[in-house]
């Protein structure tokens, strides 16, 4: 007959009737209960968790009533990244990377599942009853409401299940969540739109014979819905070839070639039929014996009767469930032409999964209309196919992609498949949820790796959050980004401590803007004066120790009568107001020699070989100072120099930890055996990282070798033991050593694993450094150091590109800013 009926509205065929007490009540008095899911991040899961979380989806199913359905609906919608660079404090460096990833294309990835009770008859449905084909929907009344709070309470128990295994969160949607409200859509007005987004409109729907049409977009659907179509053998997980190596295996779901790992916007669904087992094996049972019967006429007929048997067997043999199973993948496009192209992918990525892609036109508008949340069982039963549960299972996508921490406080890294900036927070947040017990951290990269590039990135960002930074560098590696934070504070901050033989170091640790010298700053002095005035092997008297102490306590009560602090001044007092006080107290020459004192001490004086070394005319007090950098590589192997710098370094950071209440406070060593190879500072990094954590602070120390850790016994039991959070760059240098780096560093399978895929499998179209970042043991994944050109520029460690940009910078009167920013354009304009 003709079909004389060209259009129907929406209203006519819609086949939900209400939303009760958070439920999906559809017209034909099927029961839905709608759940958001959370799986876990992708490159994150070992093969024996998949089996575990694998085991739980089964465990929980199982606790479900004959003829439920479970429908997992996995979308996937391509996005562009869109920033807020209008919001206020956004600094020229971070708002340079929010420009970079403007418009940058990324895969959403929400997850809902959908429990649905319905009837034995409504199970067994055909595409030629589906509400599509039906003049009138009338609602029919749910008569046993017995079966319904048994339903519930089932969903209850599957919602415990799979929330106790601790891999996967069900959450349950409100009904303003599935139904919406007035200034926002809710789960079905975004299916109809085929839209994440909270502005959505409902589209247009045109069924043709070839093509199914949602407004604009054009869908293709490729189903499994044959199990003549599957492959041979599933598996809960598969081995992802492109990040493995011959040492380590990086693990993804079964089904992933067809969630996370397909490119464009699609929709995954994933039916689970629960039939009445027995009834289903008796079903079996009797088409076997027909096919005993017939299999003289057709040699097919005995091939099915042996496939049937062997399901049987295997269901009472191994007490499997016997379900039914339906999977489809819906993308879409509003191009012909992108269409064709995502037809392709769709039915590769299915190929790669070892099953037959088919591409769907016949039942298409039923098939979709069947996706609706709630409407489940409106489902054609011949698109489904007899399986096991288990094996069922195997096709549910089992993870998705990286997601940002909900903390303020955090760093921007980049999610490392699609390229999304991600909010990380490897402080704060892992610490309230106990995952580790201090901020500490630990990096671990050989040279050209990105090390410097990373440990850049992340304390310019903990700087613009308020933290104080000091750094103790062996290579100019912060001195772009200091001298950018000097003149944008206009030297109130960002100090460059370095040594050249032009403009030596120089400090004046007799200063304080406030003039209090509490203890810490009293015994730092002493022991600065003690190591410049006694040798290693020397040590001082206890009457020395009194004698230096009143002269110090003194000499600091004296600096209240205008005199001006310096080394210059404490010498001249000692030569003569505190001479003639020992000569009164008739201190004897043996317990104090005051002409020894004055000697030895000489050289730091007025005049002396390095008097300019504690005799800084920058009258600076340090504890205000946010971003301090420490530059010692060309003093490391100074007797004099290296031992006062280290003294400075301790007390700057012990006076920052213990007097900054409530701010957070960072040290950074580079670098570290060419600092912690002498005694005094691998004691000073062993206090320091075990105290620090008290005092709202962090101790990071970074370095190319691990041999260069472990050579100090004290400092490689105190930083790796004490380190919760370790940080890792491309390691494959290490590979054929890296099992005593494992062992070392102590971490696991998993972890190993997805160190060694670090810049595996990196986008040529890209430029980024990867890195692994792994929280106490619990939490790990690899992210993505990519940066604008303007942060580049300001990080490079590159000597041509560093006097490229200093030399612009002389031209525009010391604007390293503004050379940056012309650098840079002039960079991507080319």
């Amino acid at each position: 007959m003709r079909n004389v009926l060209r259009a129907a509205t929406l209203e006519s065929k819609f086949p939900l009737l209400a939303v009760e007490h958070d439920c999906i009540i559809s017209k034909d008095a099927d029961v839905t209960v709608p759940f958001r899911v959370e799986l876990p991040e992708l490159f994150t899961v070992t093969s024996s968790e998949y089996e575990a979380i694998h085991s739980a989806w089964a465990k929980a199913i199982k606790v479900l009533p004959n003829f439920s359905i479970v429908h997992k609906q996995d979308w996937f919608i391509k996005e562009d990244y869109r920033p807020d660079i209008q919001k206020d404090g956004l600094s020229f460096l971070s708002r340079s990377f929010e420009r970079h990833f403007n418009e940058r294309p990324f895969l959403n990835h929400a997850c809902y599942l959908f429990l649905t009770k319905t009837t034995k008859e409504r199970m067994r449905m055909q595409s030629n009853f589906n509400t599509l084909c039906r003049g009138f929907l009338v609602p029919k009344e749910i008569r046993d409401r017995e079966v319904v709070a048994k339903f519930l309470e089932a969903v209850g128990q599957f919602e415990r299940i799979v929330n106790d295994s601790g891999f996967v969160k069900l959450t349950r949607l409100t009904g303003d969540e599935i139904t919406g409200t007035a200034d926002r859509p809710g789960l079905v007005e975004k299916y109809f739109s085929l839209s994440l987004e909270d502005t959505t409109t409902l589209r247009d729907i045109r069924l043709d014979p070839e093509e199914l049409h949602i407004g604009d977009n054009i869908l293709c659907l490729h189903t499994l819905s044959d199990a003549e179509d599957l492959s041979p053998r599933v598996a809960t997980d598969n081995r992802y070839e492109k990040l493995s190596t011959d040492r380590s295996d990086c693990r993804l779901s079964f089904a992933a070639p067809v969630g996370v790992l397909l490119g464009c916007s699609h929709l995954y669904n994933q039916y689970l039929f629960i039939d009445d087992h027995a009834e289903n094996l008796k079903r079996f049972e009797k088409q076997a014996r027909n096919m005993h019967s017939l299999s003289r006429y057709s040699r097919q007929n005995q091939i099915n009767r042996e496939w049937i048997e062997q399901y049987l067997n295997e269901a009472h043999s191994l007490g499997l469930t016997s379900v039914r199973c339906h999977c489809n993948v819906m993308a879409w496009s509003d191009n012909r032409e992108e269409l064709q192209r995502i037809r392709n992918d769709v039915g590769s990525q299915i190929a790669l999964m070892e099953c037959k892609p088919r591409h769907n036109t016949v039942d298409a508008p039923t098939l979709f209309w069947a996706g609706i949340p709630g409407n489940a069982a409106d489902f054609p039963a011949e698109e489904s196919f007899y399986t096991f549960m288990e094996q069922a299972l195997c096709f549910f996508t089992q993870e998705t992609n990286y997601r940002s921490s909900p903390s303020p406080f955090g760093i921007k890294m980049v999610d490392r498949l699609t390229g999304k900036p991600l909010h990380l927070d490897i402080s704060d947040l892992p610490m309230k949820k106990g995952i580790i017990t201090n901020r500490n951290k630990f990096i671990l990269g050989p040279s050209g790796s990105g090390k410097s590039f990373f440990t850049n990135h992340m304390v310019r960002q903990y700087y613009e959050q308020g933290a104080h930074i000091v750094l103790v560098d062996t290579g100019n590696s912060y001195q772009g980004l200091c001298n950018l934070i000097n003149r944008k504070t206009g030297g109130e901050d960002g100090v460059y401590f370095t040594y050249t033989e032009e403009n030596p170091i120089a400090f004046n640790p007799f200063y304080t803007d406030d003039g209090l010298f509490d203890i810490e700053k009293r015994e730092s002095i002493k022991t600065l004066i003690l190591t410049l005035w006694k040798r290693d092997n020397e040590p001082p008297s206890r009457a020395e120790e009194v004698a230096l102490s009143n002269a110090v306590s003194m000499y600091i009560e004296r600096l209240k009568t205008g005199i001006v602090p310096s080394f210059n001044t404490f010498y001249d007092f000692v030569r003569g107001e505190y001479r003639d006080v020992l000569d009164t107290k008739e201190v004897r020459e043996k317990d104090f020699d005051v002409a020894n004192f004055l000697n030895v001490l000489e050289p730091y004086y007025r005049g002396g070989e390095y008097d300019y070394l504690l005799n800084s005319e920058k009258q600076l007090d340090l504890l205000s100072k946010r971003f301090i950098v420490f530059e010692i590589d060309a003093i490391k192997d100074h007797k004099i120099l290296f031992p006062v710098t280290t003294i400075i370094i301790m007390e700057v950071f012990i006076n920052k930890m213990r007097r900054l209440k409530g701010i957070r406070k960072l040290i950074l060593i580079e670098e570290a055996w060419k600092a912690i190879a002498k005694e005094g500072m691998a004691e000073y990094i062993k206090y320091l990282y075990k105290t620090v954590r008290k005092f709202f602070g962090e101790a990071i120390v970074v370095t190319q070798e691990v041999d260069d850790i472990i050579a100090s016994a004290i400092v490689k039991e105190s930083i790796i033991n004490n380190a919760d959070c370790k940080i890792l760059l491309d390691q494959r240098k290490y590979m054929n050593k890296f099992d005593s780096i494992q062992a070392l560093l102590g971490l696991t399978e998993k972890e190993k694993s997805q160190v060694l895929s670090i810049n595996m499998a990196n986008h040529p179209n890209r430029k980024y450094k990867e890195v692994w970042i792994g929280l106490g043991g619990v939490q790990s994944a690899v992210y993505a150091t990519e940066v604008s050109l303007e942060e580049y520029y300001a990080y490079t460690t590159e000597e041509t590109e560093k006097l490229e940009l200093m030399r612009l910078a002389d031209k525009l009167d010391g604007n390293i800013e503004l050379a940056i920013k012309q650098l840079a354009e002039s960079k991507r304009n080319n």
